[in-house]
């Protein structure tokens, strides 16, 4: 797949490590590498530095914006959770189950279930979405 963004689409879908500096920047709503880093170490090792790269890298993506707040650069996303996860859900969809809904939702049920309360508010979503013409029935 090509880096370009196509309407829809926002490029490759970012990798673990990517992945979870933006959560921790979609958590604060800005953050700077000190903040980041500081979040992430209480899970596993890392080093400042390969969080600062990464963010660096991160913002010449279009992934994140940064300003600059005395000496440190302060972080915000430029994609929102919902559009990068989407595009990401796309993605599986349509390269691993060929776009079909129903294969991903059987594979999810099959592999990892979901508790009843989950059931209850897939249930109440699919309802909206037949209520929105969201659904092809």
């Amino acid at each position: 797949m090509a880096d370009e963004d196509v309407e829809g689409d926002y490029g490759p879908s970012p990798s673990q490590a990517q992945l979870a500096i933006m959560q921790v920047v979609w958590d604060r709503g800005e953050a700077t590498v000190a903040d980041v880093w500081k979040t992430l170490a209480e899970a596993r090792p890392v080093a400042r530095n390969t969080i600062q790269t990464m963010m660096t890298r991160l913002e010449e993506k279009g992934w994140l914006r940064s300003t600059a707040e005395g000496r440190a650069f302060l972080y915000r996303a430029a994609r929102t959770r919902e559009q990068v996860l989407g595009g990401m859900v796309k993605r599986l969809l349509d390269s691993a189950f060929g776009g079909s809904a129903e294969g991903l939702i059987l594979t999810l049920l099959k592999e990892r279930g979901v508790s009843q309360d989950e059931a209850k508010r897939i249930r109440k979503m699919i309802d909206g979405a037949k209520k929105t013409g969201r659904s092809d029935e």
